[in-house]
């Protein structure tokens, strides 16, 4: 049995995580809980589990230090992942990522530490734990040629050009996910997937230009890796995040599941298109940020935390999210981050020019 420590209890993905430890009551039980706010829930669920229960700006940090477990989830939003991720890492604790601005800003950061500790990173986002899934073994590692990432395109693939008058409500219909406010917003830029480029570089070492997008409306078909002989592999399930979590709960096995496999004949038709840059710009912008790293991608990750809050709140249109979040990475200067200071610096200083931005 595995004892998971939930960071980020009672987000979606926290919600989904405690379904799969419910489900499974044998393989794997709750060892702790921890969220920023939302304590009364928090308490709740720690009665409910059996387990001990942290709330406040700390709460994750504290519970990796004070939690006996073998594994720690970390589902928290934004760039507050960063310090219980390295905390796990200093403990030697596996990891399961589910925050995808953990990589974003201190990629380099964690895989190095990562490494030095032996510890796993194990990938939550269904696309990275397709890609996961997909490689097997060391020797699939060392023959990747391109891995390819799917994307739905979000509520505004086929919509309207214009995208000014486009409100929160709007973009939080999302046509196959039901996920968190940020991440819903993300993908509807499709900063998302920007996002996950960056997540795909430093999860299994391959350069930014063997890394390739691809729309697929119907998200069944989570993602592709080609191999050197040309042979490409490709996972497929349900649009249901429980998916993910289970099979990084359980690795390097697999449990069942009370889920229903796909029916092939009744999806019909799998379609797949190149997505469009002109509509969607946040992925070259995220690739030019990228390409520059440090603490350009620290500003990536922090800009958009804050315009995306400054749009659910009404004081940022939603076709000025992409731009905004380009002006501010652009004003940082393009220096090194390999500490969790420099980090948290860089951070610091990219949300205050996005909060200034006009």
């Amino acid at each position: 049995m595995k004892r998971i420590l939930v960071l980020g209890a009672t987000g979606s993905i926290g919600t989904a995580a405690l379904d799969v430890i419910r489900s499974r009551p044998d393989d794997f039980r709750v060892a702790g809980l921890a969220v920023r706010s939302r304590a009364d829930e928090a308490e709740r669920l720690g009665r409910t589990f059996g387990a001990p229960w942290f709330a406040g700006e700390d709460a994750a940090v504290r519970a990796v230090r004070e939690t006996e477990a073998d594994l720690v989830l970390v589902a928290t939003v934004g760039l507050s992942g960063l310090a219980p991720t390295l905390a796990a890492i200093e403990r030697g604790i596996p990891v399961a990522l589910a925050t995808k601005e953990v990589l974003v800003a201190a990629g380099a950061l964690v895989m190095s530490r990562a490494k030095e500790k032996g510890v796993p990173i194990l990938p939550v986002d269904s696309e990275h734990s397709a890609i996961f899934q997909c490689l097997g073994d060391t020797a699939s590692r060392r023959a990747i040629a391109r891995v390819t990432l799917t994307a739905s395109g979000g509520p505004f693939l086929d919509g309207p050009a214009d995208l000014s008058a486009v409100t929160p409500a709007m973009a939080m219909r999302h046509p196959t996910w039901r996920m968190g406010p940020k991440v819903t917003v993300d993908s509807a830029t499709m900063m998302n997937k920007g996002f996950e480029i960056i997540e795909a570089r430093w999860l299994f070492d391959v350069p930014y230009d063997a890394i390739d997008v691809v729309i697929h409306p119907e998200s069944i078909v989570h993602s592709l890796v080609t191999f050197a002989d040309g042979s490409t592999l490709a996972q497929l399930a349900p649009p249901d995040m429980r998916v993910p979590i289970q099979y990084a709960f359980s690795w390097p096995d697999r449990v069942p599941a009370e889920r229903a496999a796909l029916d092939l004949p009744a999806l019909g038709a799998l379609t797949f298109r190149a997505p469009d840059t002109a509509r969607f710009p946040a992925l070259d912008r995220v690739r030019e940020a990228a390409a520059a790293g440090g603490t350009r991608l620290v500003a990536l990750g922090a800009a958009d935390e804050v315009a995306v809050a400054r749009f659910l709140a009404g004081t940022l249109a939603f076709a000025d999210i992409v731009p905004l979040v380009a002006d501010v990475v652009a004003s940082m200067p393009a220096s090194p981050c390999d500490s969790l200071e420099a980090v948290l610096a860089a951070d610091a200083a990219a949300r205050a020019e996005a909060v200034r931005h006009p």
